[in-house]
């Protein structure tokens, strides 16, 4: 039996491209279960997430599952699946392949998490619907076991990599637990919102919207299930306040040293975390010379996100390592007879798989 890949992702194809071979979530067991009782292919998993659509399958007769998984693709999708965008890897380098993607490393960002989770669904979905079997269901549980091995002998996975979780990490370091904590965001730009949502995200309670343009602040804290004040008005709001998000785009600080210290004696020793993501800046950097004030600029949260990536880019050879030991006990394991094992292969994840 071989294991065939076949897919595309953010590395080969932009994200237009991937939203026309995207699918539901809905679907992934219907696909997968359909794949599967297609001529050439023994077994199916559907994969699709944001960054990626991949087909995985267990298979007597690779070039004719590579053209069957072809075919299922165009007549599904309405969209013939070419290369370059589309690559496949059969064999050592399917298996492989997979360990690297559960474990994060074939992701937009190298260690992110999120991707295990998605697999797993794809899995369960395939799993569930009758989809797989002795070869794909090792397969998969072997993925799980890899990931978690990658996960937590290694660092690839820890540490801020983006402006807003640094900003998250550095707010959790000064109030512990945010779910006490009150946002404020001066204007409304993309990466005020993302890191908003992120503090929110780790229980950040209310969020306040303040913009020079009033709608924009509105909207904004709709889509945050927040408030929003106007522009003028959101010094009043600051007793509040424990983290402000400065993002304006304004030509001069908007925030400075005389207006905060009066400010801030009336805070009964609440420290306020202030976030500085305008450039020019819209909070003075005398700012963080106030008693009970800790003030980051954009530079130094991309400054504590990219020293995370280089720590998680040094950890590559060692999660490499995991992986080639693995490719090779699934290679032994899928090449050794296993008479009337297909029972037994049918049993989905093992305890450990399904955490």
């Amino acid at each position: 039996m071989d294991v065939l890949c076949f897919g595309l992702n953010h590395k080969t194809a932009h994200v237009e491209t991937r939203e026309r071979f995207a699918i539901g979530d809905s679907h992934l067991g219907e696909f997968s279960a359909l794949l599967a009782r297609t001529p050439g292919v023994s077994e199916a998993v559907v994969v699709s997430t944001c960054n990626r659509v991949e087909y995985y399958a267990a298979t007597e007769d690779a070039a004719a599952a590579l053209r069957a998984v072809s075919g299922f693709i165009t007549e599904k999708c309405g969209h013939a699946p070419e290369p370059p965008v589309f690559a496949e890897v059969r064999g050592d380098a399917g298996i492989r392949h997979l360990f690297r993607v559960v474990s994060g490393i074939e992701s937009m960002v190298l260690g992110e998490t999120e991707i295990l989770g998605q697999v797993k669904k794809a899995y369960l979905a395939a799993q569930t619907a009758g989809a797989t079997s002795r070869t794909l269901n090792k397969l998969f549980q072997r993925a799980f076991n890899v990931a978690k091995e990658v996960r937590t002998k290694t660092s690839i996975t820890r540490g801020a990599v983006s402006v807003g979780s640094a900003a998250v990490e550095l707010a959790e370091k000064i109030f512990g637990k945010l779910d006490a904590c009150n946002v404020m965001v001066l204007g409304a730009g993309e990466t005020a919102e993302m890191t908003a949502k992120s503090l929110q995200s780790r229980g950040a309670r209310a969020i306040f919207v303040s913009n020079r343009t009033h709608e924009r602040a509105v909207s904004l804290a709709e889509m945050l299930g927040g408030r929003a004040i106007h522009f003028d008005q959101w010094e009043r709001e600051f007793d509040a306040m424990d983290i402000l998000i400065g993002s304006t785009g304004a030509p001069h600080a908007v925030v400075t040293n005389a207006k905060i210290s009066p400010l801030m004696t009336r805070r009964q020793d609440r420290p306020l975390f202030c976030i500085d993501l305008a450039v020019p800046r819209d909070i003075e950097a005398s700012v963080n010379d106030i008693e009970g004030v800790y003030l980051y600029d954009i530079d130094a949260l991309q400054g504590i996100a990219d020293q995370s990536m280089h720590v998680r880019r040094q950890e590559l050879v060692r999660c490499e390592e995991m992986i080639e030991r693995h490719v090779a006990e699934y290679s032994k394991w899928l090449a050794t007879p296993h008479p009337g094992s297909d029972a037994a292969g049918q049993s989905g994840l093992h305890p450990e798989g399904a955490k």
